[in-house]
């Protein structure tokens, strides 16, 4: 059986994928997201960077079956681009199985680089493609254009999940101010052994001067 303060660790992680900033739905339209930017965060890399690391695994935990490029390189001074693919819109709606047959299976799909191996390819037929630059920009400001642009919609936890988020805040809370708690007993009791280590040497000094 897992232990109470495990198992709050596990809802904390899972909690914390679904919900928060790139919580969202794709519509059906997009087809594939490439981002393409730096290895470092300086030279206005940063913005994309947390992007990368804090919107994009809620965006593809959300929308598993629209690949999520990522394409890095060691040029600081190049760009920072997202690129976004959409369907080119017809008169009949899209279905989401219909979008999902027609995904590339996972192997298949390109791989994210480090070495700017895949930059964003061209639109297929029937796609458009909307570009974000997001060099010197923020994360949050990144993402307010990408939900615009795509006309994603936002998830928002549910009643219970508020409840299980405000118990992750308020273990966390707790957890804290146990923390302060042990590190100041610590920090007294080698205080304490400290003046008693020294005590101890004067306590000796002064009994030898005497002998």
């Amino acid at each position: 059986m897992v232990n109470p303060g495990k198992r709050m660790n596990i809802l904390q992680a899972i909690l914390s994928l679904r919900h928060g900033p790139g919580a969202a739905i794709l519509p059906p339209e997009v087809t594939k997201i490439h981002m393409d930017f730096a290895m470092k965060w300086n030279d206005g890399h940063f913005g994309p960077r947390r992007f990368w690391r804090e919107c994009l695994p809620r965006l593809k935990f959300w929308n598993p079956a629209i690949p999520m490029l990522v394409n890095r390189s060691t040029n600081q001074a190049g760009p920072a681009t997202m690129s976004i693919y959409f369907r080119q819109t017809s008169a009949e709606p899209i279905s989401t199985a219909e979008v999902v047959r027609n995904m590339l299976p996972l192997a298949q799909q390109p791989h994210s680089s480090v070495s700017n191996e895949h930059p964003a390819p061209p639109p297929e037929e029937g796609e458009r493609v909307v570009t974000i630059d997001m060099k010197n920009v923020h994360s949050d400001d990144i993402l307010g254009a990408f939900l615009a642009k795509t006309g994603a919609t936002v998830v928002n936890p549910s009643p219970d999940e508020l409840v299980e988020m405000n118990q992750v805040e308020e273990r966390k809370e707790r957890g804290a101010i146990d923390r302060a708690i042990v590190k100041k007993y610590i920090e007294d009791k080698r205080s304490n052994e400290r003046m008693m280590a020294l005590a101890k040497q004067e306590a000796e000094a002064i009994k030898a001067a005497n002998q």
